[in-house]
């Protein structure tokens, strides 16, 4: 996996590809391959910001793949990292993952690394928010599809909670730990869910 500085790509305006940075990345593309997933697999990357993944993604092979995010600007940044990659074929969307278009459907793979954490920050309606990215999560991904999540301010058991209806918990991914006052604990949760 290369290694993308600053002056290759720009971050997004929320900062998150510090928070869902390279590690996050490599921790999705090493799951990917090591469940053998076929490379013309459909995968939709949620919030996709300036479109770091995607572009990874596609150093990995992968061929078949669609970003959204709600910002205009972070689809048009994607679209100049897509064309400046020379990767015209990832399909890049202003959606709203809260009420995504019809267009929008039956992905094998959907992948979150930070907006349902920002929709869970929304000061108006948080938790009728989450039901809704729910919703609209399983009507994008296929039966028996898979989910993955990276969250910050989510543990795995409240990311089950929260997905306990049409999820199951396939896989906890391994993460780094810290150990602070005889505990042990990490800052970021990872999860694959699979739809049932």
């Amino acid at each position: 996996m290369s290694s993308c500085g600053e002056e290759e790509f720009e971050p997004s305006a929320l900062g998150t590809k510090e928070q869902f940075g390279e590690e996050s990345m490599t921790r999705i593309i090493r799951w990917l391959e090591k469940q053998k997933i076929p490379l013309d697999t459909s995968v939709l990357d949620i919030g996709t910001g300036n479109g770091i993944l995607l572009v990874e993604l596609s150093k990995s092979g992968y061929t078949n793949l669609t970003g959204v995010d709600y910002s205009s600007s972070a689809i048009q940044l994607s679209k100049n990292i897509m064309q400046k990659e020379g990767l015209p074929y990832i399909k890049l969307l202003i959606e709203d993952i809260l009420n995504p278009s019809d267009e929008l459907s039956s992905f094998q793979i959907c992948i979150d690394k930070g907006t349902f954490d920002a929709i869970s920050l929304s000061p108006d309606g948080a938790t009728e928010k989450r039901k809704q990215y729910v919703k609209s999560l399983q009507r994008l991904l296929r039966s028996n599809g898979f989910f993955l999540i990276t969250s910050c301010n989510w543990t795995k058991e409240e990311l089950c909670k929260q997905f306990e209806e049409g999820f199951l918990l396939l896989e906890e991914l391994s993460t780094p730990t810290f150990y602070f006052g005889g505990r042990t604990g990490t800052n970021v949760t990872a999860l694959v869910l699979q739809k049932t």
